[in-house]
């Protein structure tokens, strides 16, 4: 009996993670005026070394010089508050963020701009990674 209930679990299992996986990825579906767009959201730590360390004004910098040539339609920037377990040592760390979010062109460079924006923070600033979530979304302007 035990021998057949495995693999009828396992079959169980399979069938439940694909339908998550597909509900997950499925597009919603928009209304006029509403277009479908990605939407990516790029989550950017500001300390430096355990400490604070990108102020205001290499912030401004930074988005002056990286941002805003590849995104010259436009972005939107929050301040927020981010926490993560350092994966060296568990400890937890705090620290003030930054959150973009930006709805894409739709253009075939989109993920090489993204990724572009990615690896100049980290190298200017000396972070060992960036958040990006990049999701379908409905949007009007």
């Amino acid at each position: 009996m035990r021998i057949g209930l495995v693999p009828a679990l396992a079959l169980i299992l399979l069938t439940t993670a694909e339908s998550v996986t597909i509900a997950q990825t499925s597009s919603p579906a928009c209304h006029s005026p509403q277009q479908l767009k990605l939407v990516a959201e790029l989550l950017f730590g500001r300390n430096i070394g355990g400490k604070p360390g990108v102020n205001e004004a290499d912030w401004a910098r930074f988005v002056a010089r990286e941002l805003t040539p590849r995104f010259p339609d436009g972005f939107t920037i929050t301040d927020a508050s981010g926490q993560s377990r350092n994966p060296a040592n568990g400890a937890v760390v705090r620290e003030a963020a930054k959150r973009v979010e930006i709805v894409l062109p739709g253009n075939g460079d989109d993920q090489a701009r993204l990724d572009a924006v990615v690896t100049a923070y980290k190298r200017e600033f000396s972070q060992h990674s960036v958040a990006v979530i990049v999701q379908s979304a409905c949007v009007s302007f």
